[in-house]
């Protein structure tokens, strides 16, 4: 594969060891050839380092497993999750959920990626919808400057929300970026 097909969570081969891509951004200088700077985390170690491959070079892409599983608890330091096929449960230490954890609710679906036949890491859908279960009244009049209030969504995440969302409502959040898309429906 080229490095015109890096996308966020691909897992990629490098030195000998598996890296999964958390960041990614093209650079064309004025001056000299493109490149592409990367943020790469170790799948064993966890470790992160920044590495810039040259455009167009040839990377390993490796072997990466996705799987349905359900989010069933968690316990503190761990997340249980079942595989949706098999009914095998397992756990997913903490710091690899990282901040998705706002964003889940127990018996929620989930898409489990595994590389070399270990969890590393977690997709959840781009946007969700959620109840807002805290948030402050608007000051009247604001309402026509576009400003935002804090609001705390149903998984106990604050959200920056409109002035005319209340608490009740429905709302779909982006879970890569943590903000507000638009009023729910559901």
């Amino acid at each position: 594969m080229q490095t015109s097909d890096f996308k966020k969570g691909l897992a990629i081969k490098h030195n000998g060891e598996t890296f999964i891509i958390t960041q990614y951004q093209f650079v064309n200088p004025g001056k000299g050839a493109a490149f592409t700077r990367v943020k790469l985390k170790n799948a064993k170690t966890g470790k992160v380092v920044e590495q810039t491959f040259r455009s167009g070079e040839q990377i390993e892409e490796a072997n990466m497993e996705y799987k349905k599983c359900q989010y069933m608890y968690s316990d503190g330091s761990d997340f249980h999750f079942m595989d949706n096929a098999t009914y095998e449960q397992f756990a997913i230490p903490a710091d690899i959920v990282a901040e998705l954890a706002d964003y889940m609710m127990d018996g929620m679906d989930v898409t489990v990626v595994f590389v070399d036949n270990a969890p590393v890491t977690l997709q959840l859908p781009t946007k969700m919808a959620f109840k807002v279960v805290s948030c402050p009244p608007g000051e009247k009049g604001d309402t026509a400057t576009g400003g935002t209030k804090p609001a705390e969504i149903e998984t106990g995440a604050k959200v920056a929300v409109p002035l005319f969302i209340k608490e009740g409502d429905k709302i779909r959040v982006n879970t890569d970026t943590g903000e507000y898309v638009e009023r729910a429906n559901e």
